[in-house]
């Protein structure tokens, strides 16, 4: 993939917003971030291709849980989001975001994938 972001800032309590290097822009809602976590604790994880279940599924988002703390990368291929109550262990690879960009183009070009 040759898309990359070239600034990542929160842009509200609410917001994260990506410009990349194609010149896309995504906004993402940091709930659903947060929803959407690939950690292996709250999405499970992949072994020998065998799917396990994440150990504590989150049943419900409280505000403190969506507040960010910090943004670090993770190489040259992704982000980590500190969360606010301490979870810090999903990353957030570049082709991951793109995915969960919902913008109008974003939408259309990923309707194959869902």
């Amino acid at each position: 993939m040759n898309t990359y972001p070239t600034s990542i800032k929160q842009i509200s309590k609410e917001k994260l917003q990506i410009f990349w290097s194609d010149g896309h822009v995504s906004e993402y809602e940091l709930k659903r971030l947060r929803e959407e976590c690939p950690c292996a604790t709250c999405n499970g994880e992949q072994v020998l291709w065998r799917h396990y279940g994440p150990t504590k599924p989150i049943s419900i988002i409280t505000s403190s849980m969506i507040e960010l703390r910090g943004i670090q990368p993770v190489g040259n291929y992704a982000i980590q989001l500190i969360w606010n109550d301490g979870h810090e262990t999903g990353i957030y690879s570049w082709e991951y975001l793109l995915r969960l960009c919902e913008c109008e183009i974003c939408k259309i070009n990923n309707q194959g994938e869902n």
